[in-house]
């Protein structure tokens, strides 16, 4: 079964290539190949999920390269139901380059199981919620930093009267910031009870929880900026192209803290 893998990132690059072309060219053939392709790499992420899940006898979340597939299937399945439901043109294009650039990254992380010393410590319950909640916060996030970049190419468009039937693909301004608002509020609470349940975990397995790891810090950081967010478009009703901007910037921290903060942490070592 290890040949679903490369298969599915093949399949996966030729449907985001698809999606490319249509938004360049405005090919809808092309459009629709592109769609089923990736409802094949669904498929197949699915497939291989399973099939990794009842090989290792848990699921497959725990190691690097685990979280990084997890997350671009989820990817893959919150565009093709958000796509299905709200009809937004470019979404699945702008965040299936994110889901592909994950899997791609996935390539060069080893997938070298659980170390036995490890093993007990790692393979809980309790960690694995954690880590699933997680990652569907940062999918959810990554819908929302999608309408955002959408946003914010329709609002340069605009500026710069670029009137055609790309601009009419991407929908109105309102619907992209509204959509925006409303990914980030689902993620948002997802990603706050991710991280009690770490504390929870960190707790229960050391007798401490460790707020100044840096992981942690840089965790709480992102969550600060997402709140500031949500403050600013809940209560003051800030909208428009500067909070796009913030959304933005909120996730490429929300990725730092993903890939890099990891590096300098004393605690999250495994993953």
């Amino acid at each position: 079964m290890n040949w679903i893998y490369p298969l599915t990132i093949v399949l996966y690059s030729l449907s985001v290539f698809g999606y490319f072309i249509d938004f360049l060219q405005q090919n809808r053939k092309v459009n629709r190949l592109a769609f089923w392709l990736l409802s094949i790499v669904w498929v197949l992420q699915t497939v291989y999920f399973v099939y990794r899940a009842f090989e290792l006898n848990r699921l497959p979340l725990i190691t690097p390269f685990e979280g990084l597939f997890f997350y671009a299937w989820v990817v893959v399945t919150l565009s093709l139901l958000i796509n299905w439901f709200f009809r937004v043109d470019f979404l699945v294009f702008f965040t299936n380059l994110v889901g592909f650039s994950m899997m791609a990254f996935s390539l060069f992380v080893r997938d070298s199981g659980i170390p036995e010393s490890l093993y007990t410590l790692l393979v809980s319950e309790l960690l694995i919620i954690h880590i699933t909640i997680i990652l569907l916060s940062y999918a959810a996030f990554t819908l929302s930093f999608a309408f955002s970049i959408m946003y914010v190419i329709q609002h340069q468009m605009l500026k710069r009267k670029l009137w055609g039937k790309r601009l009419v693909r991407f929908g109105s301004l309102s619907k992209l910031d509204r959509l925006a608002y409303r990914m980030t509020i689902f993620a948002f609470p997802f990603f706050l009870i991710g991280l009690i349940l770490g504390f929870v975990w960190a707790n229960t397995q050391f007798g401490f929880i460790p707020l100044m790891d840096a992981k942690v810090i840089s965790s709480l950081f992102v969550l600060f900026v997402y709140a500031i967010y949500l403050y600013q478009r809940a209560v003051h009703y800030v909208r428009g192209y500067n909070m796009a901007l913030l959304n933005i910037a909120c996730f490429l921290l929300l990725l730092i803290n993903y890939f890099l903060s990891g590096q300098y942490s004393e605690f999250h070592l495994w993953y």
